[in-house]
């Protein structure tokens, strides 16, 4: 019940109601505190000497216009409005509960009468602190109004039920402990105030004080007082004003103004007032339900929301530390690369100064050996080896004139780390409010009719549902490494079909793709099963592009199957070449091999190598030296088919496709050598050193050669099948097979300097004396 006791505490004192009166605006007020805070108005100024007088307009026209409307409302003399004439020269307080009250224009002449019986001064005006609605007394004064008798017995039970010590009910400020109560004024006192308010002379000394205690019991068994008409001080009320809504008595009724008006019987009302409230409780007593369930869903939000915030914190923590630590093991890399290039310059250094030592040993001997020849006086001696000697001393005057003497290193580091992405990437990390009522898009569908695979290249083509309504920002295709291993994305972007170069041949490959927008990524699509062509027996192969659109049409091949089966997506890069339709935004990414992990990933443009079909000819690898990969000294010219260099010092070049099975030959073309320098051929890993010799890491497998000359031609044979390397100039072996045990992947691989130019000839068949010997072993 502690709930309820600000509904039992008047809003002037800030007590409990002591003798309270109802206004009629339903508000209740002691009848003490209603007296306290009447404000009297001139007489000049109230309506009925306004009327009476006829006096012209004054500044309280507005006033009275206002006040004119409280004789009117219902026979009640209650009205509204905003204020009164000396409200201004009045300033309002504040009661205990912080409602506004108007104190009296004078202080109350000094009485001992009770608040009822005290004369109320006349055109006296009462304020509702609670609604600030005003009226006018009439002549009766606070007897006018109702007293609230249901209010008192609510307080009285109120109080009994608490166990506390009664309190004083005419202390100000803290009330002390009541010490006696008054029988006849049914009022508690403390000493203090019954000294001053209470004296024992006078009628007050007939006035019979019992204990507080006492004086609770007289009060619970004393008979409860019957309400009175306030209009009939003697008479009960015992019947019910339907218009007024309010109790009368018969004489209200026979010769007052509630004669003409419809009443009901007094316990009629009553029982039927009383239904009407319990039923407009039963409604609040649901809303009062369900407000406690939901402050109860607010405690528990509150206790959720501390454990997301730990569970979040945790995450971002590991998160940025995921980030960390990724930072460290990239920089651990990159110090590794520069430690490598440190010891690499060292050893080509130090081995430059042990081969000019050697060599300036040798010439500093033989300059030695010839003065002192010069010295010998027999002629014919003499004649008999200067010949030879001048042959010689030229011929190592030719040695140190082929660039011994220019370094084959520089002491510069030719690497530069390009932070600023990152960094700007570190400066846009941000949280993304994601609307959870928006969906994911609908899963794509692969449309059969227009994939196909063609040699060692796949075409995949998909689309929206015709029916989805959630549009789509991109779409991610995926491939497994062609053994049936994890899925990789090899395409992300907005287009809807992906042409997939540089395969293995004769394998099978598994694709998947998915869409995404800003709230998340759809279900995988069907997968679909690819098949590349045959190494050696397919009759189809591709012409080297760009290959005109009017000389042959695009042909498309099946044919190939699709399952149900989807599987999740694992992380890791595959290194693709591939491009986007010719009707399409071309698209052209060097990426490796799906069985070279880790690798980096390149964006750049390119036209669309179209796909022909030429019958009866063996299927063989076309393609091109590959610009993203080399060094930046190489110099492409003839559609990337021929290279040279602008250093003097050798840089590696490689071809665009990488092999991994099957047989493959190709042939290099010498078209100019000058000044002796050392190509080499062969095949490379994809992370070769790109700025040495090829061969000299364990990273290439090469031939050199020195007596090759302008026009000659270097054939490669790379059979993954066996295993083997084998080289051939101007179609000659060079001897037995130069490597054996050769897995893996690799990719056609040259190192030249400034003083070479070759052309790459590719789609080359098998020498026939090797495929012989192939099928008769």
């Amino acid at each position: 019940m502690e709930e309820m006791e600000e509904e039992l505490k008047c809003p002037v004192c800030g007590s409990f109601y002591r003798e309270p009166i109802i206004l009629p605006c339903s508000h209740n007020l002691c009848q003490a505190c209603a007296r306290n805070i009447l404000v009297q108005t001139p007489e000049s100024e109230s309506p009925q000497s306004r009327r009476a007088s006829g006096s012209g307009v004054s500044d309280y026209d507005y006033l009275d216009l206002d006040k004119m409307s409280l004789y009117s409302e219902a026979d009640s003399g209650y009205g509204s409005y905003g204020g009164f004439a000396s409200a201004p020269t009045t300033p309002c307080q504040k009661s205990p509960n912080g409602v506004r009250v108007f104190p009296p224009a004078m202080p109350p002449p000094a009485t001992h009468l009770s608040p009822a019986l005290a004369p109320v001064p006349r055109n006296s005006c009462i304020t509702c602190p609670q609604c600030h609605r005003s009226l006018i007394l009439d002549d009766r004064g606070l007897r006018g109004f109702p007293k609230n008798r249901v209010l008192e017995g609510v307080i009285d039970r109120y109080q009994q039920s608490k166990a506390a010590a009664l309190k004083c009910q005419l202390c100000e400020k803290a009330p002390k402990e009541a010490t006696v109560m008054c029988e006849q004024c049914d009022v508690f006192y403390c000493d203090p105030c019954r000294l001053r308010c209470h004296p024992p002379r006078g009628p007050l000394a007939k006035h019979r004080l019992v204990p507080p205690a006492q004086g609770r019991v007289s009060r619970r068994l004393s008979p409860r007082k019957v309400s009175t008409c306030t209009d009939h001080e003697l008479e009960n009320h015992s019947m019910y004003c339907v218009q007024c809504k309010m109790p009368v008595c018969y004489q209200c009724l026979e010769e007052g103004k509630h004669s003409s008006h419809e009443v009901k019987a007094l316990g009629a009302m009553w029982k039927l007032h009383k239904s009407q409230l319990s039923q407009a409780l039963n409604g609040l007593s649901d809303r009062a339900k369900e407000a406690k369930e939901f402050l109860v869903q607010l405690r528990n939000m509150v206790q959720q929301i501390q454990e997301n915030s730990v569970e979040f914190e945790a995450c971002l923590v590991a998160q940025c530390d995921a980030l960390i630590d990724a930072l460290n093991r990239r920089k651990a890399q990159l110090l590794a690369r520069v430690n490598k290039e440190h010891e690499h310059k060292l050893k080509v250094v130090r081995d430059q100064i042990s081969h000019c030592t050697v060599k300036l040993r040798q010439t500093t001997g033989l300059m030695e050996y010839c003065l002192e020849v010069i010295k010998e006086n027999d002629p014919s001696g003499f004649l008999q080896i200067s010949d030879a000697l001048i042959r010689r001393v030229h011929l190592t005057e030719d040695q140190w004139g082929k660039g011994t003497l220019t370094p084959r290193m520089t002491t510069d580091f030719d690497l530069s780390l390009d932070n600023s992405p990152l960094l700007q990437s570190i400066h846009q990390l941000d949280f993304v409010q994601v609307k959870a009522s928006s969906p994911v898009p609908a899963i794509p569908i692969l449309q059969l009719e227009e994939c196909c695979t063609h040699n060692n290249s796949a075409t995949l083509s998909w689309k929206q549902p015709p029916l989805s309504t959630v549009p789509a920002e991109g779409y991610i295709l995926e491939l497994d490494d062609g053994n049936g291993g994890q899925f990789r994305e090899v395409y992300v972007g907005k287009e809807t079909m992906c042409t997939v170069d540089g395969l293995h041949f004769n394998s099978t490959y598994n694709a998947r793709v998915k869409a995404f927008n800003k709230t998340g990524v759809s279900q995988y699509s069907k997968t679909l099963v690819l098949q590349t062509s045959e190494d050696t027996d397919s009759e189809e192969q591709t012409l080297p592009f760009p290959v005109p659109s009017e000389r042959l049409p695009l042909r498309r091949m099946s044919p190939f199957s699709s399952t149900l089966n989807l599987q999740p997506s694992f992380p890791g890069r595959s290194y693709f070449d591939f491009r986007s339709s010719p009707h399409q935004l071309s698209l052209h990414s060097s990426l490796q091999s799906l069985n070279a992990p880790g690798c980096n990933f390149e964006t750049q443009s390119a036209p669309y190598s179209q796909l022909v079909d030429i019958k009866k000819l063996l299927a063989v690898a076309w393609f091109a030296f590959d610009p993203g990969s080399a060094h930046s000294d190489i110099i492409f010219s003839n559609d990337n088919l021929t290279v040279t260099c602008s250093s003097y010092d050798d840089r590696v070049v490689l071809g665009k496709t990488g092999f991994s099975k099957g047989v493959h030959y190709w042939e290099l073309t010498i078209d100019r050598y000058d000044n002796h320098p050392d190509p080499a051929f062969g095949v490379a890993r994809m992370d070769v050193m790109k700025d040495m010799m090829l061969g000299k890491d364990d990273k290439a497998w090469a031939i050199t050669e020195g007596g090759i000359a302008k026009g000659a031609t270097i054939g490669v044979l790379l059979d993954l099948n066996r295993k083997t390397l084998t080289f051939f100039i101007n179609d000659e072996q060079q001897g037995p097979i130069a490597f054996e045990n050769v897995e893996g992947l690799f990719f056609p691989a040259v190192s030249l300097n400034r003083n070479v130019q070759v052309t790459l000839h590719t789609g080359l068949p098998v020498p026939d004396f090797y495929s012989s010997r192939a099928s008769i072993a």
